[in-house]
């Protein structure tokens, strides 16, 4: 007892300083988004004026919907692909080049993001000599290049849920006369969709947040957030970066909040029906 009461002070006071560290600069910039000042880090009474000029700047907002659009249409087509790369891996028997393709797969989670991007703007480069297209980078481009990289990060999570799943439910539904496209949809489906929606939403993130790949495969013209923000803080952290970063904050705690209250309302529901059972 004289031992573990140490400990457990210890780890809380672990706990309180690494979430210190993890979100009082996020209360510092949430607290500067309302500053009447231009200088960010000189407080000059409160006001909302920043948010209106960040609405009123029709860069930002541009920027904003090709960012959620590219991410979306990435996560979705990234979603496709990495649960066909995922069945090819935990499904199919040993084949020549199945170690081979199952480190292609997963190798854009360990390359820098710097090779990638390199590397694809080399592509279309040449794609563009030899076929005429793309003509211009631009939305395309960005869309090809995040569900390139974002397929491996869902490939690997699908496969993992993939190795846990009895395969004895599947086959029984195929003895029962079930072809084999019905028993994925009906039978293995419901059950991989917690990893899938999980898979999507870590692409989604990933496409939202890239910076590096997307300012190699990207044109004139096409700038998504990222780029758009680092662009201004090269120049002088404007507030409305700051108006705009507390909007995400609260776009994900809003978000957060929501998956919580879903998964323990499911909960609930689940322990009522053991109750009932029992």
């Amino acid at each position: 007892m004289s031992l573990a009461k140490p400990r457990l002070r210890f780890s809380s006071v672990m706990l309180v300083l690494g979430l210190l560290f993890l979100y009082v600069p996020m209360l510092v910039l949430v607290v500067y988004s309302f500053n009447a000042s231009q200088l960010v880090t000189v407080w000059a009474g409160f006001s909302t004026q920043w948010y209106g000029e960040l609405f009123r700047d029709e860069q930002i907002l541009s920027a904003i919907w090709m960012s959620l659009r590219i991410a979306f249409f990435s996560a979705s087509m990234a979603v496709c692909l990495g649960t066909i790369a995922a069945f090819v891996m935990t499904r199919y028997g040993q084949f020549r080049g199945k170690t081979a393709l199952s480190t292609m797969i997963t190798a854009p989670l360990v390359m820098p993001e710097v090779i990638t991007g390199l590397s694809l703007l080399l592509l279309f480069v040449q794609m563009a000599q030899i076929t005429g297209w793309p003509a211009d980078r631009g939305m395309a481009t960005i869309w090809i290049a995040h569900t390139t990289f974002c397929s491996a990060y869902v490939a690997v999570v699908v496969a993992a849920r993939l190795r846990e799943i009895d395969r004895s439910i599947e086959e029984a539904a195929m003895d029962l006369g079930s072809p084999p496209m019905k028993t994925f949809f009906c039978v293995t489906l419901p059950v991989i969709a917690p990893a899938l929606v999980a898979g999507w939403l870590l692409a989604f993130t990933l496409s939202l947040d890239d910076l590096v790949i997307a300012s190699f495969v990207s044109g004139p013209g096409a700038n998504t957030l990222p780029m758009v923000v680092f662009s201004s803080v090269r120049m002088g952290v404007s507030p409305k970066i700051n108006a705009l970063a507390t909007l995400i904050i609260l776009a994900v705690s809003l978000a957060t909040l929501l998956a919580w209250y879903i998964m323990r309302r499911n909960e609930a529901k689940r322990q009522q029906v053991l109750k009932a059972s029992g």
